[in-house]
Protein backbone atom coordinates (compact mmCIF):
# COMPACT_ATOMS: atom_id res chain seq x y z
CA UNK A 1 0.00 0.00 0.00
CA UNK A 2 3.02 2.26 -0.49
CA UNK A 3 2.11 5.86 -1.24
CA UNK A 4 -1.57 5.03 -1.31
CA UNK A 5 -3.57 7.92 0.10
CA UNK A 6 -6.87 7.26 1.89
CA UNK A 7 -10.05 7.89 -0.05
CA UNK A 8 -10.74 11.34 1.34
CA UNK A 9 -8.84 14.25 2.80
CA UNK A 10 -10.04 14.30 6.42
CA UNK A 11 -7.25 12.17 7.90
CA UNK A 12 -4.55 13.99 9.86
CA UNK A 13 -1.34 12.48 11.24
CA UNK A 14 0.37 14.11 14.20
CA UNK A 15 3.82 13.14 15.46
CA UNK A 16 4.95 13.65 19.02
CA UNK A 17 8.62 13.90 19.91
CA UNK A 18 8.96 10.33 21.20
CA UNK A 19 9.54 8.67 17.80
CA UNK A 20 9.32 11.13 14.87
CA UNK A 21 11.24 8.77 12.54
CA UNK A 22 8.50 6.13 12.84
CA UNK A 23 5.85 8.80 12.26
CA UNK A 24 7.66 10.00 9.12
CA UNK A 25 7.77 6.44 7.76
CA UNK A 26 4.05 5.91 8.41
CA UNK A 27 3.23 9.21 6.70
CA UNK A 28 5.34 8.25 3.67
CA UNK A 29 3.57 4.88 3.33
CA UNK A 30 0.15 6.57 3.55
CA UNK A 31 1.21 9.31 1.14
CA UNK A 32 0.23 12.02 3.60
CA UNK A 33 2.14 14.90 5.20
CA UNK A 34 2.47 15.12 8.95
CA UNK A 35 0.34 17.83 10.50
CA UNK A 36 2.07 21.12 11.29
CA UNK A 37 2.50 21.20 15.05
CA UNK A 38 4.85 23.05 17.36
CA UNK A 39 5.83 21.32 20.60
CA UNK A 40 8.09 23.10 23.05
CA UNK A 41 9.22 22.81 26.66
CA UNK A 42 9.25 25.89 28.84
CA UNK A 43 12.13 26.63 31.19
CA UNK A 44 10.05 25.31 34.11
CA UNK A 45 9.71 21.98 32.19
CA UNK A 46 6.03 22.50 31.23
CA UNK A 47 5.14 21.21 27.75
CA UNK A 48 3.32 23.44 25.28
CA UNK A 49 1.59 22.27 22.10
CA UNK A 50 0.37 24.44 19.24
CA UNK A 51 -1.40 22.82 16.28
CA UNK A 52 -0.77 25.10 13.33
CA UNK A 53 -3.52 23.98 10.97
CA UNK A 54 -7.25 23.35 11.23
CA UNK A 55 -8.41 20.01 12.64
CA UNK A 56 -12.13 20.78 12.65
CA UNK A 57 -14.05 17.68 11.63
CA UNK A 58 -10.84 15.73 10.95
CA UNK A 59 -9.96 12.15 11.84
CA UNK A 60 -6.73 12.62 13.83
CA UNK A 61 -4.11 9.97 14.61
CA UNK A 62 -1.41 10.88 17.13
CA UNK A 63 1.76 8.76 16.98
CA UNK A 64 3.51 8.76 20.37
CA UNK A 65 4.99 5.74 22.18
CA UNK A 66 5.31 6.34 25.91
CA UNK A 67 8.92 5.17 26.02
CA UNK A 68 11.63 6.73 28.23
CA UNK A 69 11.38 9.41 29.42
CA UNK A 70 8.01 7.80 30.09
CA UNK A 71 6.36 10.54 32.15
CA UNK A 72 7.41 13.28 29.74
CA UNK A 73 6.21 11.41 26.66
CA UNK A 74 2.95 10.41 28.35
CA UNK A 75 2.24 13.99 29.39
CA UNK A 76 3.06 15.21 25.89
CA UNK A 77 0.59 12.70 24.46
CA UNK A 78 -2.16 13.84 26.84
CA UNK A 79 -1.57 17.49 25.95
CA UNK A 80 -1.68 16.71 22.22
CA UNK A 81 -4.96 14.83 22.67
CA UNK A 82 -6.44 17.77 24.57
CA UNK A 83 -5.25 20.23 21.91
CA UNK A 84 -6.92 18.15 19.18
CA UNK A 85 -10.20 17.88 21.09
CA UNK A 86 -10.25 21.63 21.68
CA UNK A 87 -9.54 22.13 17.96
CA UNK A 88 -12.83 20.30 17.24
CA UNK A 89 -11.32 17.13 15.76
CA UNK A 90 -14.02 14.61 14.83
CA UNK A 91 -12.13 11.68 16.32
CA UNK A 92 -8.75 11.35 18.05
CA UNK A 93 -6.87 8.04 17.98
CA UNK A 94 -3.77 7.64 20.15
CA UNK A 95 -1.25 5.31 18.53
CA UNK A 96 0.96 4.18 21.41
CA UNK A 97 3.21 1.48 19.90
CA UNK A 98 4.98 1.03 23.24
CA UNK A 99 2.58 1.39 26.16
CA UNK A 100 4.51 2.54 29.23
CA UNK A 101 3.47 1.38 32.73
CA UNK A 102 2.15 -1.87 31.22
CA UNK A 103 4.11 -3.93 33.75
CA UNK A 104 2.18 -2.29 36.60
CA UNK A 105 -1.00 -4.14 35.67
CA UNK A 106 -1.84 -5.70 39.06
CA UNK A 107 -1.12 -5.45 42.78
CA UNK A 108 1.63 -7.77 43.91
CA UNK A 109 1.35 -6.61 47.52
CA UNK A 110 -0.75 -4.22 49.59
CA UNK A 111 -1.02 -0.45 49.09
CA UNK A 112 0.19 -0.48 45.48
CA UNK A 113 -1.36 1.26 42.46
CA UNK A 114 -2.48 -0.43 39.27
CA UNK A 115 -0.84 2.19 37.11
CA UNK A 116 -1.67 0.60 33.75
CA UNK A 117 -5.35 1.08 34.57
CA UNK A 118 -4.68 4.66 35.68
CA UNK A 119 -2.98 5.47 32.36
CA UNK A 120 -5.89 3.92 30.44
CA UNK A 121 -8.32 6.13 32.36
CA UNK A 122 -6.21 9.26 31.84
CA UNK A 123 -6.06 8.72 28.07
CA UNK A 124 -9.84 8.44 27.97
CA UNK A 125 -10.40 11.52 30.16
CA UNK A 126 -7.95 13.53 28.03
CA UNK A 127 -10.25 12.93 25.07
CA UNK A 128 -8.89 9.95 23.13
CA UNK A 129 -11.65 8.11 21.26
CA UNK A 130 -9.50 5.07 20.54
CA UNK A 131 -6.10 3.66 21.50
CA UNK A 132 -3.78 1.41 19.51
CA UNK A 133 -0.87 -0.45 21.12
CA UNK A 134 1.51 -3.22 20.10
CA UNK A 135 2.33 -6.34 22.13
CA UNK A 136 1.20 -5.22 25.56
CA UNK A 137 3.18 -6.76 28.39
CA UNK A 138 -0.13 -8.18 29.62
CA UNK A 139 -2.99 -8.76 27.16
CA UNK A 140 -5.74 -8.24 29.81
CA UNK A 141 -4.76 -4.54 29.88
CA UNK A 142 -7.14 -4.23 26.92
CA UNK A 143 -9.94 -4.56 29.45
CA UNK A 144 -8.73 -1.50 31.38
CA UNK A 145 -10.04 0.77 28.62
CA UNK A 146 -13.59 2.08 28.44
CA UNK A 147 -13.00 3.14 24.83
CA UNK A 148 -12.13 0.98 21.80
CA UNK A 149 -8.62 -0.45 22.12
CA UNK A 150 -6.81 -2.29 19.32
CA UNK A 151 -4.07 -4.63 20.53
CA UNK A 152 -1.72 -5.37 17.64
CA UNK A 153 1.15 -7.82 17.50
CA UNK A 154 4.57 -7.51 15.87
CA UNK A 155 5.11 -11.28 15.96
CA UNK A 156 4.41 -11.81 12.21
CA UNK A 157 6.92 -9.05 11.33
CA UNK A 158 9.63 -10.45 13.59
CA UNK A 159 8.87 -14.04 12.60
CA UNK A 160 9.31 -13.13 8.95
CA UNK A 161 12.97 -12.37 9.67
CA UNK A 162 13.44 -15.96 10.89
CA UNK A 163 11.82 -17.62 7.86
CA UNK A 164 15.22 -17.83 6.19
CA UNK A 165 16.60 -21.26 5.36
CA UNK A 166 19.37 -21.00 7.95
CA UNK A 167 16.76 -21.08 10.74
CA UNK A 168 15.19 -24.41 9.73
CA UNK A 169 17.06 -26.14 12.55
CA UNK A 170 15.84 -23.68 15.20
CA UNK A 171 13.83 -23.83 18.39
CA UNK A 172 11.70 -21.05 19.90
CA UNK A 173 12.61 -20.41 23.55
CA UNK A 174 10.35 -18.79 26.11
CA UNK A 175 12.50 -17.00 28.74
CA UNK A 176 10.07 -17.98 31.50
CA UNK A 177 6.81 -19.85 32.06
CA UNK A 178 4.80 -16.64 31.66
CA UNK A 179 6.15 -16.06 28.15
CA UNK A 180 4.90 -19.32 26.66
CA UNK A 181 1.82 -17.70 25.07
CA UNK A 182 4.03 -15.30 23.12
CA UNK A 183 6.44 -18.10 22.16
CA UNK A 184 3.51 -20.20 20.91
CA UNK A 185 2.65 -17.43 18.43
CA UNK A 186 6.11 -17.80 16.89
CA UNK A 187 5.81 -21.58 16.76
CA UNK A 188 2.45 -21.28 14.99
CA UNK A 189 3.96 -19.13 12.24
CA UNK A 190 7.40 -20.71 11.91
CA UNK A 191 6.35 -24.32 12.60
CA UNK A 192 9.27 -24.78 14.97
CA UNK A 193 9.46 -26.65 18.30
CA UNK A 194 9.46 -24.76 21.59
CA UNK A 195 11.56 -24.89 24.73
CA UNK A 196 10.94 -23.14 28.05
CA UNK A 197 13.44 -21.80 30.56
CA UNK A 198 12.37 -21.95 34.20
CA UNK A 199 14.00 -20.48 37.29
CA UNK A 200 14.35 -21.89 40.77
CA UNK A 201 15.05 -19.69 43.80
CA UNK A 202 17.21 -20.97 46.63
CA UNK A 203 18.78 -19.66 49.79
CA UNK A 204 17.62 -17.03 52.28
CA UNK A 205 14.90 -14.88 50.77
CA UNK A 206 15.26 -16.67 47.45
CA UNK A 207 18.29 -14.59 46.53
CA UNK A 208 20.03 -17.39 44.66
CA UNK A 209 18.37 -17.94 41.29
CA UNK A 210 19.05 -21.00 39.16
CA UNK A 211 17.93 -21.11 35.52
CA UNK A 212 17.42 -24.33 33.60
CA UNK A 213 15.71 -25.60 30.46
CA UNK A 214 12.54 -27.16 31.85
CA UNK A 215 10.89 -28.22 28.60
CA UNK A 216 12.06 -28.96 25.07
CA UNK A 217 15.43 -29.66 23.46
CA UNK A 218 17.97 -27.03 22.42
CA UNK A 219 21.04 -29.21 21.85
CA UNK A 220 22.39 -28.83 18.33
CA UNK A 221 19.79 -26.20 17.45
CA UNK A 222 19.66 -22.45 16.87
CA UNK A 223 17.80 -21.01 19.85
CA UNK A 224 15.52 -18.00 19.36
CA UNK A 225 14.50 -16.35 22.64
CA UNK A 226 11.22 -14.44 22.35
CA UNK A 227 10.03 -11.60 24.57
CA UNK A 228 7.87 -8.49 24.41
CA UNK A 229 10.39 -6.00 25.82
CA UNK A 230 14.09 -5.74 26.59
CA UNK A 231 14.79 -3.07 29.20
CA UNK A 232 17.89 -3.71 31.31
CA UNK A 233 19.21 -6.51 29.10
CA UNK A 234 19.16 -9.06 31.93
CA UNK A 235 17.58 -11.61 29.57
CA UNK A 236 20.97 -11.92 27.87
CA UNK A 237 22.15 -14.03 30.84
CA UNK A 238 20.00 -16.82 29.39
CA UNK A 239 22.29 -16.97 26.34
CA UNK A 240 25.06 -18.64 28.36
CA UNK A 241 22.57 -21.15 29.76
CA UNK A 242 21.35 -22.13 26.30
CA UNK A 243 24.87 -22.43 24.92
CA UNK A 244 25.85 -24.56 27.93
CA UNK A 245 22.81 -26.74 27.17
CA UNK A 246 24.13 -27.40 23.67
CA UNK A 247 22.54 -24.70 21.52
CA UNK A 248 24.68 -23.81 18.48
CA UNK A 249 23.77 -20.13 18.36
CA UNK A 250 21.33 -17.88 20.20
CA UNK A 251 19.16 -15.10 18.74
CA UNK A 252 16.54 -12.93 20.43
CA UNK A 253 13.30 -11.57 18.97
CA UNK A 254 11.85 -8.70 21.00
CA UNK A 255 9.14 -6.20 20.09
CA UNK A 256 10.11 -3.20 22.23
CA UNK A 257 13.79 -2.16 22.48
CA UNK A 258 13.72 0.03 25.59
CA UNK A 259 17.44 -0.73 26.10
CA UNK A 260 17.79 1.33 29.27
CA UNK A 261 20.78 1.60 31.59
CA UNK A 262 23.54 -0.90 30.69
CA UNK A 263 21.40 -2.94 28.29
CA UNK A 264 23.40 -2.09 25.17
CA UNK A 265 26.67 -3.04 26.88
CA UNK A 266 25.12 -6.33 28.01
CA UNK A 267 24.08 -7.11 24.45
CA UNK A 268 27.53 -6.09 23.17
CA UNK A 269 29.36 -8.31 25.66
CA UNK A 270 26.97 -11.25 25.33
CA UNK A 271 27.66 -14.24 23.05
CA UNK A 272 24.20 -13.51 21.61
CA UNK A 273 24.39 -13.77 17.83
CA UNK A 274 21.78 -11.08 17.14
CA UNK A 275 18.96 -9.17 18.81
CA UNK A 276 16.06 -8.53 16.41
CA UNK A 277 13.66 -5.75 17.46
CA UNK A 278 11.05 -3.43 15.94
CA UNK A 279 11.10 0.35 15.79
CA UNK A 280 8.21 0.92 18.22
CA UNK A 281 11.01 2.73 20.06
CA UNK A 282 13.74 4.41 18.05
CA UNK A 283 17.15 2.72 18.19
CA UNK A 284 19.81 5.20 17.01
CA UNK A 285 22.52 3.81 14.75
CA UNK A 286 25.29 3.86 17.41
CA UNK A 287 23.12 1.61 19.61
CA UNK A 288 22.75 -0.98 16.86
CA UNK A 289 26.28 -2.31 17.43
CA UNK A 290 27.13 -2.69 13.73
CA UNK A 291 24.17 -4.96 13.08
CA UNK A 292 24.19 -7.03 16.26
CA UNK A 293 20.93 -5.24 17.04
CA UNK A 294 18.74 -5.57 13.95
CA UNK A 295 15.70 -3.28 13.62
CA UNK A 296 12.69 -4.23 11.48
CA UNK A 297 9.97 -1.70 10.82
CA UNK A 298 6.46 -1.83 12.20
CA UNK A 299 5.43 1.21 10.14
CA UNK A 300 3.68 -0.79 7.36
CA UNK A 301 1.45 -2.50 9.95
CA UNK A 302 0.55 0.76 11.70
CA UNK A 303 -0.09 2.49 8.37
CA UNK A 304 -2.44 -0.33 7.35
CA UNK A 305 -4.27 -0.13 10.68
CA UNK A 306 -4.66 3.64 10.40
CA UNK A 307 -6.06 3.27 6.90
CA UNK A 308 -8.49 0.52 7.95
CA UNK A 309 -9.79 2.46 10.96
CA UNK A 310 -10.20 5.59 8.86
CA UNK A 311 -12.05 3.64 6.15
CA UNK A 312 -14.13 1.65 8.71
CA UNK A 313 -12.52 -1.65 7.66
CA UNK A 314 -11.85 -4.50 10.07
CA UNK A 315 -8.48 -4.34 11.86
CA UNK A 316 -8.38 -8.05 12.71
CA UNK A 317 -8.77 -8.74 8.99
CA UNK A 318 -5.14 -7.64 8.59
CA UNK A 319 -4.04 -10.72 10.52
CA UNK A 320 -6.60 -13.18 9.14
CA UNK A 321 -5.42 -12.28 5.63
CA UNK A 322 -2.00 -13.63 6.70
CA UNK A 323 -3.62 -16.88 7.92
CA UNK A 324 -2.71 -16.03 11.50
CA UNK A 325 -5.20 -17.74 13.77
CA UNK A 326 -4.15 -16.59 17.22
CA UNK A 327 -6.07 -13.76 18.89
CA UNK A 328 -4.51 -10.29 19.08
Amino acid sequence: MANKSPSNNVLKLIAGRANPILADEIATILGLPLCDIRISTFTDSEIHVQVEESLRGKDVFIIQPTCPPVNENLMELLIMIDACRRASARQVTAIVPYFGYARQDHKSTGREPITAKLVADILSVAGANRVIAVDLHSAPIQGFFNIPMDHLTAVPILAQYFKKAKFKNAVIVSPDLGGTKLAEKYTDILHLPMAVIAKRRRGIGGRDVEFFVSMGQVKGKIAIITDDVITSGSTTKLVDILLASGAEKVYMAVTHPVLAAAAVDRVRNSPLKQLVVTNTIDVPEPKRLNGKIKVVSIAPLLAKVINNIHENISVSQIFTEQNINFPV
